[in-house]
């Protein structure tokens, strides 16, 4: 009970924050019919920037850190993924006329990661005073690439399977390859290894951090845009996508927070970790998952697995999940 209690204060407070604020926002302008546009390329840009800025926190911060202390999490981030993407097959498996390539994939892309839901989930906790190890974001790849990786796996088998005969190969290099070419795990790692192996204080906090929170508003609003649109992609597939991205959220992020639980047990992984850790399972791609599942599972179709995690899952994780897991973290840490 206290859980939920904190939960609901928080999800009203939360109401008022810029982060879910804008994302609604954006939902009701495309809902009233606006005609405002906000280009593809600002888009990526505005990613890029977050993505630079998380990566360079995280590079000064794993290069004083104890790199022990990242094994467990790390190893965990890969196993969630891994998980992920079993379950949600597993799921679509026992669904009454579902193409298992649909479902694979639609499991596939909430296995990976979002890099808006990071992003917001940071601010939330900074916001919040809650602290954490600013290494955790280096999370991401440890969980998106071997989800992804997964999917495509899982289709190719199910493919042989249903056509002895096919000789297609998965190229897991090429897809590690593309997986890290995408422009979220690109800038992201390279805001890493700027903040590793160079002196990029001052341009951090003279650029990047000033323009986090007016970027990430921004980012907030398109996704609210693109998730009312892609509605109407939802509704001409089975329901059993909307329903699965209403639910899926919530039971990842319970899954990361027991693994969170465990290392915060085992090796000290803090508060605000375990929270991001829940924040990052619960979370599904809409940057780089969609163009690596369009490639390796050309015939899944992008209205069930795209749709699911634009309309639904990312304003899930995003509106629920945050508050959720930071109410609960609260309450299990008494922090």
């Amino acid at each position: 009970m206290d859980v939920l209690l904190e939960f609901f204060l928080r999800f009203g407070s939360q109401l008022q924050s810029p982060t879910l604020a804008f994302l609604i926002g954006g939902a009701l302008l495309a809902a009233s019919g606006s005609r405002l546009s906000i280009p593809n390329s600002i888009y990526q840009f505005i990613v890029f920037v977050l993505l630079m800025r998380i990566g360079m926190q995280g590079g000064i911060e794993i290069r004083e850190a104890n790199l022990a202390e990242m094994l467990l999490p790390a190893l965990f981030a890969i196993g969630i993924g891994l998980v992920i993407v079993v379950l949600g097959g597993v799921f679509f498996s026992w669904v009454p006329r579902i193409r298992s390539e649909d479902g694979i994939a639609t499991a596939g892309l909430f296995g990976a990661v979002s890099a808006s839901t990071l992003a917001a989930a940071i601010i939330v906790l900074e916001e919040e005073s809650m602290q954490f190890e600013a290494w955790v974001p280096a999370l991401y790849p440890f969980m998106d690439i071997p989800a992804l990786i997964l999917a495509i796996v899982l289709a190719h088998l199910h493919r042989l399977k249903e056509h002895p005969g096919a000789k297609r190969v998965v190229a897991v290099g090429e897809i590690l390859k593309e997986s890290i070419r995408g422009p979220a795990l690109s800038a992201l790692i390279l805001g890493l290894v700027l903040g590793l192996l160079t002196r990029v204080d001052s341009v951090l906090a003279t650029f990047y951090d000033p323009l986090f929170r007016g970027f990430l508003s921004i980012l907030m609003l398109i996704l609210g845009m693109e998730a009312y649109t892609r509605l109407t992609e939802l509704r001409s597939v089975a329901p059993w996508f909307a329903l699965y991205a209403l639910v899926a959220p919530v039971v990842h992020g319970a899954i990361g927070f027991t693994f969170g639980y465990i290392a915060h047990l085992l090796v000290g992984f803090s508060p605000g970790g375990v929270v991001l850790l829940s924040v990052i399972a619960a979370s599904n791609s809409d940057i780089s998952g969609p163009p690596t599942l369009r490639g390796g599972i050309p015939e899944a179709n992008p209205s069930a697995y795209i749709g699911a995690s634009t309309a639904v899952g990312t304003p899930m994780a995003i509106a629920v999940c945050i508050p959720l897991f930071h109410s609960l973290a609260q309450v299990v840490f008494q922090v």
